[in-house]
């Protein structure tokens, strides 16, 4: 990421400013030639990185990608534990370069599940991007838009219990801001790879109205070229949220 262009940005007309991805296809990608899953997800975490790099390019703000699932605990204790060990391998190997890309980098789910020394390293990596501006990383991991909504709810709830909250005053602009995106735009476009057309429980409050592509192309060979010809397509929709031309 070191090498991200500084110059004068090549915004696309209409950009979305906040994309969101479901990174899927990486164990296929692998079983197609012969590899373990896990080559597979070594293979998909490079491809953030083009994506990444892409962003500030093309006028993308913030980039939401889903690493792991609240249900990806389901697979086989080897491939959690080789997913587990990728994420501190990324944060070890990616931090400086994010830090000197302007990448400010930002973890979304339940940590209570994940070991210390993993949390330990979310949290330092937060703090040492916390300045950055030029793109917005936020990575979910352990995460689920229903889990999210349970723990927002229940946090909404104790606060109406103590009093710091009138029940009256509950409307669709207050859970929100107990979500753990609330400092987040919500996403104007939502990409899932591998030709699967499904949200499988991702940003469930922070797309009602979003775009959605659901494209073909296997998490490993999704191109920053691809990319960016996906945010150029959302240009051409128009977004009444509801509402009649004109």
């Amino acid at each position: 990421m070191a090498g991200m262009p500084q110059a004068k940005l090549n915004l696309i007309d209409g950009c979305p400013r906040h994309v969101a991805i479901i990174m899927d296809g990486n164990g296929r990608w692998a079983t197609q030639r012969g590899r373990p899953r896990l080559y597979g997800h070594h293979a998909g975490a490079k491809r953030v990185r083009e994506i990444v790099e892409s962003c500030p390019r093309i006028g993308v703000d913030y980039l939401t990608i889903f690493a792991f699932s609240t249900e990806n605990w389901k697979r086989t204790q080897v491939e959690v534990a080789g997913l587990m060990s990728l994420f501190r391998r990324y944060i070890v190997k990616e931090t400086r370069a994010l830090i000197t890309s302007g990448v400010r980098v930002r973890f979304i789910g339940d940590r209570l599940r994940l070991d210390d020394k993993l949390i330990s390293m979310m949290n330092d990596l937060e703090a040492v991007t916390a300045q950055n501006t030029r793109v917005h990383l936020t990575i979910a991991l352990n995460y689920g838009g229903r889990d999210e909504v349970a723990r927002a709810t229940k946090r909404l709830a104790e606060d109406v219990a103590a009093g710091r909250l009138l029940p009256e005053n509950v409307d669709e602009e207050t859970l929100p801001r107990y979500l753990d995106t609330h400092v987040l735009p919500d996403p104007d476009l939502v990409i899932r790879t591998s030709g699967e057309a499904r949200i499988s429980n991702f940003l469930l409050w922070q797309s009602a109205y979003s775009e959605y592509e659901f494209v073909d192309t296997l998490w490993p060979d999704f191109t920053g070229e691809e990319f960016e010809t996906l945010c150029a397509a959302y240009g051409g929709r128009e977004r009444r949220y509801g509402g009649v031309r004109g």
